[in-house]
Order: C-alpha cells, then sequence, then structure tokens
C-alpha cells in the first residue's frame, strides 16, 4: 500500500467510523431533553431539520440574505456524505474525501449554529422541535427529511426482515455506513447474480439506480469476472434518460447486465435470497434490495404526511406546491426529496440533490422576505442530473429539467434526455459538482 492509498485508506475508515457511530445522546444528556438547547433568540431564529443538500444549503443562504437571523442547523450525523457522485466512489472514480465535509467549518464560516443532534419529536403548536439533548423554539421551520425505506410494503411488520435486509443487501441511498458495506461488497464481489431492485416511482434520484447498474457492471467486465447484475425494475424502460441507458446495457454491457421491465416485485424472501415480481422469480448470490421510499421520519414526526382522497397517507409531505409550506402551518417549511406532489402534469419534482439545492435558496428567500415585512413571489426549482455509463473510457449521459407555470395555473416540467453517452458529459459533471459543494460549503 502505498502513501495515497493509505491515506485514503485511512479517509475512508474515519468517515465509516463517523457516520457509524451512535447516534442517542450520550449518558450525561440522556435526562436534558426538557432543557433548552440555546438561549432564546435576540431576533428571529430559523430551525433547519436535517443537514442534507437541501439543509446545509439553507442555512448558509439565509445568513447570507439575512446575516440578523439566528439560524441553528439541527443533524443526527457529524459530518456530510454526498449521495450524488456516489455511485463513482462505490467504484474509486472518487474517493471519499471528494464525497465529505465539515459541517462546523461551514457553521463557523456564516455564523450559524450547527447542533449534532437526533429530533425526536415536534411541537408545533408552541413552535418547538425536541431533541435528544433539549428543546429548541423557531419563527420559522425548514424541514429537510430526506427519505427512509418502506420495508412494511414488502414485509409488513415483520421487523426481523427487515433489519436482515438492511444488514445484508443495503440500498444505499441514506447516507451513513450502508455506503461503505456496500462498496465492500461491489469490490470483493466474485461472481455469479447480483440482483438489484429499484423502487418504484417516485424515490430518490430517478435515474442513479442504472447508474449503479452500469458502473458495478463495467467492474465486472474489467476484472473479468462471471457474474452479472440483474435489474429488476417496476417500470416498463429506464426513465429517465431511456435511450441512453438501453443504448449502454445493449452496446457495453450485453454480457454483463440483464434489465427485466415490469418487475413489480410481489415477494421478497432475504434469508433464502428470492424474489417473486411480476415478470418471474428471481435467485441471487447477492443482492441490493432497494425498497420503496417515503419521506424521512422527521417528516412523519412533525406531522407533514399529506393524504389522498381516501384520506390515507400519501407518503409524502403536503406542501403548498409554490411556497413549499404547509397549508395549515405557513411558517413550517419542507425542501428536497420529502415535498409530495407539485402537480398533475408531472405529480413529483425529481428527488434529486439539484433539487433540494435549489429549494433551499428558494425558501431561504421565501423566509428572509417575510421576515422583513415583504411578500415573497414564488420561484421554481430546476434540476440537472449527469450519470456515468462507463469508465473506461470514461463517459456520461445527462437529463436536465425546467419549469414553467401554465396558463391555468399548473406546474408544467420541460425534460430534455441527452443520451448521446460522452466525455464531455464528464467534465459537465464534475464541473456541476464543484459548483454544487462551492454553493454549500465554499
Amino acid at each position: 500500500m502505498n502513501r495515497r492509498q493509505f491515506l485514503a485508506a485511512g479517509s475512508a475508515l474515519t468517515a465509516t467510523a463517523a457516520l457509524a457511530q451512535p447516534t442517542s445522546p450520550l449518558p450525561f444528556l440522556i435526562n436534558m431533553q426538557s432543557d433548552p438547547l440555546l438561549p432564546k433568540a435576540n431576533g428571529k431564529r430559523v430551525v433547519v431539520c436535517g443537514g442534507g443538500w437541501g439543509g446545509i444549503s439553507a442555512a448558509k443562504h439565509l445568513k447570507k440574505l439575512d446575516p440578523t437571523l439566528d439560524v441553528v442547523v439541527l443533524e443526527r450525523n457529524p459530518v456530510f456524505f454526498s449521495c450524488p457522485m456516489s455511485n463513482k466512489w462505490l467504484v474509486d472514480v472518487v474517493d471519499t474525501n471528494f464525497l465529505t465535509f465539515s459541517y462546523l467549518k461551514v457553521a463557523q464560516k456564516y455564523g450559524y449554529h450547527f447542533i449534532q443532534t437526533e429530533v425526536t419529536a415536534f411541537e408545533r403548536d408552541k413552535k418547538r422541535v425536541i431533541t435528544a439533548q433539549g428543546w429548541i423554539d423557531y419563527d420559522y421551520l425548514i424541514v429537510g427529511a430526506g427519505i427512509r425505506y418502506n420495508y412494511e410494503a414488502w414485509f409488513g411488520n415483520d421487523r426481523k426482515a427487515a433489519e436482515y435486509t438492511r444488514a445484508h443487501f443495503p440500498a444505499a441511498y441514506i447516507p451513513n455506513a450502508e455506503h461503505f458495506q456496500l462498496k465492500q461488497s461491489i469490490q470483493n464481489f466474485t461472481g455469479g447474480d447480483l440482483v438489484m431492485t429499484l423502487p418504484p416511482p417516485p424515490h430518490r434520484c430517478p435515474p442513479s439506480p442504472y447508474e449503479r447498474a452500469c458502473l458495478i457492471a463495467g467492474l465486472i467486465k474489467e476484472r473479468k469476472i462471471k457474474g452479472k447484475v440483474i435489474i429488476l425494475d417496476p417500470k416498463d424502460s429506464p426513465r429517465p434518460i431511456t435511450g441512453g441507458f438501453q443504448e449502454a446495457f445493449e452496446n457495453l454491457y450485453k454480457d454483463q447486465i440483464v434489465y427485466v421491465p415490469k418487475a413489480v416485485i410481489k415477494e421478497v424472501d432475504p434469508f433464502n435470497k428470492k424474489i417473486k415480481t411480476a415478470a418471474g422469480d428471481f435467485t441471487f448470490d447477492h443482492s441490493i434490495l432497494m425498497a420503496p421510499h417515503q419521506a424521512g421520519d422527521m417528516a412523519w414526526k412533525a406531522g407533514l404526511i399529506g393524504k389522498n382522497a381516501e384520506g390515507k397517507p400519501t407518503g409524502w409531505a403536503g406542501v403548498d406546491p409554490f411556497f413549499l409550506n404547509m397549508k395549515d402551518d405557513p411558517d413550517v417549511y419542507v425542501i428536497g426529496d420529502a415535498v409530495g406532489v407539485v402537480s398533475p402534469n408531472f405529480n413529483f419534482y425529481p428527488k434529486a440533490g439539484h433539487v433540494a439545492n435549489a429549494h433551499a435558496k428558494i425558501v431561504a428567500k421565501y423566509i428572509v422576505d417575510r421576515s422583513q415585512g415583504r411578500q415573497p413571489k414564488y420561484a421554481l426549482p430546476d434540476n440537472l442530473c449527469f450519470m456515468m455509463v462507463n469508465t473506461q473510457p470514461r463517459e456520461d449521459v445527462a437529463v436536465r429539467f425546467q419549469y414553467h407555470v401554465n396558463d391555468k395555473g399548473i406546474i408544467i416540467q420541460d425534460q430534455d434526455d441527452d443520451n448521446l453517452r460522452r466525455d464531455e458529459l464528464v467534465t459537465e459533471d464534475f464541473a456541476w459538482a464543484g459548483r454544487m459543494y462551492e454553493d454549500m460549503f465554499g
């Protein structure tokens, strides 16, 4: 092992330990939930729950727009780990340092509070957030809850099956130690059938499972492993970037990828490595089991989940589609992946880091306008996703989304798939990541 490899390995172990550490309070803090986290603010206080792409962007831009605001970020992880770009990290295109950033450093730079703690409850009638280390009041609340895995759709109340699946066949779509476990299993894969179950829409970063499949297939091809990736997709074709992924499957990985459309999951047996779908039954040697997604736990704890026509939970936050706040509680905003239906035209914004960052800046402007006595004017996000489909040579495909409001007051989505894989898109991909990281942490 040379010095660079040693440093990279050390960095990975440090990040693993940090992401895997318990998030419960230290013993001497257990009885402090009834105490305030911070003294009462002199001015308006904005509490941001969740330090993902949305939450951390919101905190920085709130302070830039109005330095007098008291901004507090509550996040259970000690360091930021980026899901966007992490598929490339799984196959060593980028290293751990490329994905990790210090929460404390950026908080100190822009003058907001960062508190590592678990959010345990919300008292919205009191405008208060309860954490494992105490409570905090707010004037405005931003919830960046992200997603959670809905294993109940597969296993009902069988927690043993859910935890076994999480432990042995992690999806790695929530930043934590799952990513390091998945990377190890991919790097140690020696052959056989690796089955990937794709969640039904909506789910986090819609094109990313196909990128992950391509990059794993590329590793199998490069190492001449006798194995293949079997993609069980509930949709009838890859979406978005349909043509680009289909071309990659057929021309780059015809011997390494088996794509199965309309493979709606009927039953998952993680103990015996069996999956039943509408497209047939499958067994596997290893698997990446991606259960359906829902809004993250904080959105449920805060009572933000919308209801459908039958009065049942939709699984996603029911927000005003233009201002992203709760219709019955306008001082509470939801940003990023947890946001529910915003248009009958396309239903959901893509659950992507780019959208979360855009939501954060939009909501920051809304809050500053309101706190200074101005009526906000609505703004809409955009989205841009690059997906690497080949590493030798490196080639990407991409998709761009733009949004506008039609004459009926409905938000419309314009989608542009860039299906021609090429190295110029890789350059744009890394330039995009650089801009995003600079916008959040620079």
